[in-house]
């Protein structure tokens, strides 16, 4: 017997399908940032880092599963993908790979701007003015693709490995 005061979620819309136009734009601006971050010198696993920082941080399910898959795929350890959330507590990962994390993290909570300021501070240290825009341009984008997805509710299918 059903409960007749349960109301079910309403339906969402995959906007990427509901929109196409925007949604190819939107792939069209991250192609370019790849190649930015790719001519500013940031490595893929670099890029694939902040992928998956940011999207940890706006709990976006759909894009960890991408992201995992494509950081495993560029070479990044399991180990390190494990500890990800709590980078600043482990020697595993370069100063040039905590700035980048510090900036993308500054990048999707930007309300506080000592947060900001301590974060380009180290970035300039060990980063190039293109890597520190290119990390920031990588973290813009992938909060873009969360919100996306966040709001779609796009499932994260299972995968079938053997």
């Amino acid at each position: 017997m059903s409960d007749p005061t349960h109301i079910p979620p309403p339906r969402r819309i995959f906007i990427d399908k509901q929109s196409p136009k925007a949604f190819h734009a939107l792939v069209q601006v991250s192609e370019a940032v790849r190649a930015t971050a790719s001519e500013a010198g940031l490595d893929r696993t670099t890029v694939e880092l902040i992928n998956l920082r940011v999207s940890q941080l706006n709990g976006c399910a759909y894009c960890l599963d991408t992201h995992t898959r494509a950081a495993l795929r560029a070479g990044e350890s399991p180990q390190r993908l494990g500890v990800l959330s709590a980078w600043r507590d482990t020697g595993l990962f370069a100063p040039s790979e905590r700035a980048a994390l510090a900036l993308a993290e500054a990048t999707t909570d930007p309300v506080n701007a000592a947060t900001q300021t301590s974060a380009f501070e180290a970035a300039r240290q060990v980063l190039s003015e293109d890597q520190i825009s290119a990390a920031i341009w990588v973290a813009v984008t992938i909060n873009a693709f969360n919100r996306v997805s966040i709001m779609s509710k796009h499932p994260v299918p299972p995968l079938h490995n053997k």
